[in-house]
């Protein structure tokens, strides 16, 4: 008799204790953290193609265009320690090529294919042949060559193979666990990159004050909205691009799938789908009831709370409070402990 992917599992909250059909916590971490990879390699594409597209509206000094690119990943002392300055090839090279560097898309990928294989028997076989062409495809010698001489085409590529993904992870497999595994990792990633370009662009691209609200001003937030995919359906909604109405959008709007509020509201459903919880019953665990908490909190918290507190101050606790919930997930369901010097799990 085969062996089964599940097992029972005894979970108690509070005085609730409660006996339920769980995965394999393995399996589980896997699906999860391949998604966030994907998600997380799409992004840092998506942030190269933008910046290209801005360098073609605002020729300025070296640097000042591509060191913003950087700091939206935290990593600057990492890319300090190994590259001279911030140009685009240098950028290019380590958020794209770098195997040193955790964060590159060619790092994702590689962790999110290894992740694959070793669930091959959860995804389907679209998903895993798909996943191991991109791979395949980035890592041929020709990718660093072909990602400078014509940099809009490959990191449009990019793109459109993490979507065809997502796609194929839509259309090909079960809705069960593991599909809602794989959703949270990926709305928990998009709603933390979505909170980290708002956040460099508030403090970082305008190099003076009296600038707000002229032309480059806007032509930047323009930017930020191309940087989420944005910029179309906040139109729609907004005629004025100013940098309350994005911050509200990017931040507040309930049905753009990378609004913070709409990523958060998913993962939310997504986990009480594999509790087996309802969406309005008290919390069966420690992550259902952080993640309810911050959806809770993005519903029913408007912009102009978040300007009289800080927008840096408000998008740091914001992005402290996502960490949060991914290591309450991973303690939760994963059965990972917390690293006894950061108190944060990572796999």
């Amino acid at each position: 008799m085969p062996a089964t992917p599940y097992r029972l599992k005894d979970c108690a909250y509070g005085n609730c204790k409660i006996r339920r059909k769980k995965m394999l916590s393995r399996v589980a971490n896997t699906i999860y953290w391949m998604c966030r990879y994907i998600e997380r390699a799409e992004n840092v594409a998506r942030f190269i193609s933008v910046n290209l597209n801005l360098l073609l509206d605002m020729p300025m000094e070296k640097g000042n265009h591509w060191e913003p690119l950087v700091m939206i990943t935290g990593d600057q002392k990492v890319f300090e320690k190994n590259y001279p300055d911030y140009d685009k090839k240098q950028v290019i090279r380590f958020l794209t090529f770098d195997r040193e560097y955790p964060n590159a898309i060619i790092t994702c990928l590689a962790a999110a294919r290894e992740n694959a294989r070793s669930i091959r028997e959860i995804i389907s076989s679209d998903m895993w042949e798909h996943l191991n062409n991109f791979y395949l495809e980035l890592s041929d010698n020709c990718s660093p060559d072909f990602a400078l001489s014509d940099p809009h085409r490959f990191f449009k590529i990019i793109q459109m193979r993490s979507h065809l993904f997502t796609g194929l992870m839509d259309c090909t497999m079960s809705h069960g666990e593991a599909w809602n595994f794989a959703r949270i990792g990926m709305m928990l990633e998009r709603a933390d990159k979505t909170s980290r370009i708002l956040d460099v662009k508030y403090f970082m691209l305008l190099p003076q004050a009296d600038l707000v609200n002229t032309p480059l001003d806007n032509i930047q937030w323009s930017a930020v909205l191309k940087s989420a995919s944005a910029l179309e359906m906040f139109r729609k909604r907004y005629h004025r691009i100013t940098p309350r109405n994005v911050a509200d959008f990017l931040i507040f709007d309930e049905g753009f799938p990378r609004s913070m509020r709409h990523c958060v509201a998913k993962a939310n459903v997504c986990l009480n789908r594999i509790d087996g919880s309802a969406p309005t019953g008290p919390p069966q665990n420690a992550a259902e009831k952080q993640l309810g908490r911050l959806e809770a909190d993005l519903t029913y918290t408007d912009i102009d709370e978040v300007i009289d507190q800080g927008m840096h101050e408000y998008l740091d606790g914001m992005q402290t409070r996502l960490n949060r919930v991914d290591t309450t997930i991973g303690t939760t369901f994963f059965n990972i402990k917390l690293a006894a010097n950061t108190g944060v799990q990572e796999q």
